[in-house]
């Protein structure tokens, strides 16, 4: 009886700290290799993104860049994740990835380390964010959009059913408390993006 209660205890507490957890509970790799607590973006509005340097939302590095110098003041920070299991489009070192950016779109938000967002080697933090908030669907009328569905659907009629990111430049934004609030693929409007930011600063 008391081993069974036990038992009971202690799933109920471990269910409740899975229900509590947030982006803070989370340590990740800057592009040098350096750990970095999520907890320190603590009471930041948060944008997340993975990233490529060779794809078609590619120029998207720009807008992000005009929405960061617009609301870092205010408290956004977007974090930039670069990813290369999207059609192998981020292939180069964390530092030519970063040079790249800095040269062609000016950016000066926080890079990290390359990451798999999908599958067994998944950074547990896009592994959390996946399952607070699903895929969203691809805007049709977005020709890429268009081009995504169709290929991805080709390979699994069934693909908009599972949570994994879809491709490159999928953001997922969180509030000040580190939930996770909505989820933007990547043809998403960042006119969009930035009506939900300002109402979460």
């Amino acid at each position: 009886m008391l081993k069974s209660l036990t038992i009971s205890i202690f799933l109920i507490i471990s269910t409740l700290q899975i229900m509590s957890q947030t982006v803070y509970d989370f340590t990740v790799l800057d592009r040098k290799g350096n750990e970095v607590s999520m907890q320190q973006y603590s009471g930041k509005v948060l944008l997340i993104v993975n990233t490529a340097t060779r794809c078609g939302f590619t120029p998207q590095y720009e807008e992000l860049e005009e929405l960061y110098k617009k609301y870092k003041d205010q408290g956004l920070e977007i974090l930039d994740f670069p990813c290369n299991q999207f059609g192998q489009q981020a292939p180069g070192t964390e530092e030519e990835i970063h040079s790249f950016c800095q040269l062609n779109f000016g950016t000066e938000f926080p890079q990290f380390k390359k990451i798999d967002v999908n599958g067994e080697n998944a950074l547990p933090l896009f592994t959390y964010l996946k399952s607070e908030k699903g895929f969203e669907g691809f805007d049709l009328n977005h020709k890429i959009g268009a081009l995504l569905h169709e290929m991805l659907g080709k390979a699994d009629p069934d693909y908009a059913k599972n949570p994994d990111i879809k491709w490159n430049f999928t953001k997922f934004l969180i509030d000040r408390k580190g939930s996770v609030v909505a989820r933007f693929e990547p043809t998403a409007p960042i006119a969009d993006i930035e009506e939900m930011i300002k109402g979460l600063l």
